[in-house]
């Protein structure tokens, strides 16, 4: 199973390293990663540990106030 959010599903995605200078720019690929933090959120009255991404976990934290 990949890593991913609990709650919007945001999973890594590829690119490429820029190149600064020189003629032949050869991309090299990459790998983009969520930011993905153990929380614990509520899930039918039960509070659950999941991967959340920090998005997310601000969102959820901005909702309870």
């Amino acid at each position: 199973m990949a890593r991913s959010c609990a709650v919007c599903g945001k999973v890594s995605i590829d690119g490429f390293n820029a190149q600064s200078s020189g003629m032949n720019r050869v991309r090299a690929h990459r790998r983009f990663q969520p930011n993905l933090q153990q929380t614990n959120i509520q899930v039918n009255g039960k509070s659950v540990k999941t991967l959340v991404c920090t998005r997310c976990q601000r969102t959820l934290s901005r909702g309870a106030q």
